[in-house]
């Protein structure tokens, strides 16, 4: 592995499953009202708005002493004061809620298979995982999620409406899904052990490659071993003329992945820029040297974010490759998670990111080289236009031709 090196492994990405990093530990023993004090030292410490959402901090910080009494009581006491800081990604986690994501992180999980997060206070699906009753079902990636089993989604929590989708294997659940441009439609999905894979070359139905340009799918940044399967990949292919790295409905998964795989392509150059709540500014630069310079495209689309905003933005501000498709999900901030007394932990909103330019993607996105839709009718007729367009281009990159206006 090239040698960038890094402090720890920074959480980005946070949905039904958590995308792994090492944890901050304080298993000491502690009692309910130090749980909740040790959350509020964290947030007031680490918290990327100093500001803390526009509010005194310090009035949180004994407002239930006399009611906090049990783990249970703290709880509840937690969520309603992260609740303020109005930061969808920084939460509390419960020992379920904990225990949950501490099993996703050693590869499976039990549900229908999305990544869901809250976009302008509605419910969304970020993109269903490959090969999983949720894509099998037809969920798309930016489907609004209006009712979990005719429970209205309206103020819910991700951690809640989590909680509602999960279950066991071979019950079913109940989604009111709401697409643009057409009417409300139910489906009934039947959940399932769910394997989280991530790196894949299988080519999606009708769609011929030719021989001598390689396609990768990483569908999550989760895996520690993810840049390491990358790079043997890239290795593996010295007879590919280039390559097509497909990140489309990747919500993202550890920092140092999404660095790591960004400096295979590049031969020096800024990767990413971090941002913390003091304003100190840490560069990542890709080292001299490249594990293959041959042409490369990117796709992304609605349900690339976090992890896969910051390898397409390094690729695209370092011109290195050209990006198809659509406007990505824009999350440009960076999480840490804690693990807290009582099996229970916090993950927290610590930095913001900037592309290699300084750009500021949040709520934004990475705006493609060459935009291609996939409409329903696309999807329906399993006609992947984006993917074509990418083989295309990629045909006119290898015999030299330029890619402008294509």
């Amino acid at each position: 592995m090239r040698n960038i090196m890094r402090k720890s492994f920074i959480f980005l990405w946070t949905f039904l499953i958590l995308f792994g990093c090492v944890v901050k530990n304080y298993s000491m023993a502690y009692t309910p009202v130090e749980l909740y004090d040790n959350v509020w030292r964290l947030v007031n410490a680490k918290f990327v708005d100093q500001t803390n959402n526009d509010q005194d901090w310090s009035k949180w910080r004994h407002k239930y002493d006399n009611v906090i009494k049990t783990n249970e009581d703290a709880y509840v006491a937690i969520n309603t004061m992260i609740a303020s800081l109005n930061d969808p990604y920084t939460k509390f986690l419960d020992p379920k809620e904990f225990a949950e994501e501490t099993s996703s992180i050693k590869g499976s999980l039990k549900g229908i298979g999305i990544q869901i997060g809250v976009k302008d206070g509605k419910l969304m699906v970020i993109a269903p995982i490959e090969d999983t009753p949720a894509e099998k079902a037809g969920l798309l990636a930016d489907d609004e999620i209006l009712e979990i089993n005719g429970k209205s989604t309206k103020g819910i929590t991700v951690d809640k409406a989590a909680d509602q989708i999960r279950g066991k294997e071979g019950t079913t659940v109940t989604l009111l899904i709401k697409r643009k441009d057409t009417a409300p439609k139910l489906y009934t999905i039947t959940r399932a052990e769910i394997e989280i894979k991530s790196i894949s070359q299988k080519l999606p139905d009708n769609i011929t490659l030719p021989n001598d340009i390689g396609y990768i799918r990483l569908s999550s940044f989760i895996s520690r071993n993810a840049a390491k399967e990358f790079s043997d990949i890239l290795v593996n292919s010295k007879d590919k003329k280039g390559f097509i790295i497909d990140l489309r409905s990747n919500p993202g998964g550890l920092l140092s992945n999404a660095i790591y795989i960004s400096d295979m392509f590049l031969d020096g150059g800024v990767i990413v820029s971090t941002v913390d709540r003091d304003g100190y500014k840490e560069t990542q630069r890709a080292a001299k040297g490249m594990v293959t310079d041959k042409p490369l495209v990117v796709l992304i689309n609605k349900g690339s974010a976090s992890a896969s905003e910051i390898f397409s933005g390094a690729i695209k501000d370092n011109h290195r490759g050209v990006i198809i498709g659509e406007q990505s999900f824009g999350k440009g901030l960076v999480q840490e998670i804690n693990k807290l007394p009582y099996e229970s932990g916090l993950n927290i909103t610590i930095q913001k990111y900037l592309t290699p330019n300084g750009t500021d993607i949040n709520k934004k996105g990475i705006t493609p080289d060459l935009v291609v839709e996939l409409t329903e009718e696309n999807v329906k007729n399993k006609d992947d236009v984006q993917l074509k367009k990418a083989i295309e281009i990629m045909q006119n990159m290898t015999r030299g031709s330029a890619v402008a206006n294509q």
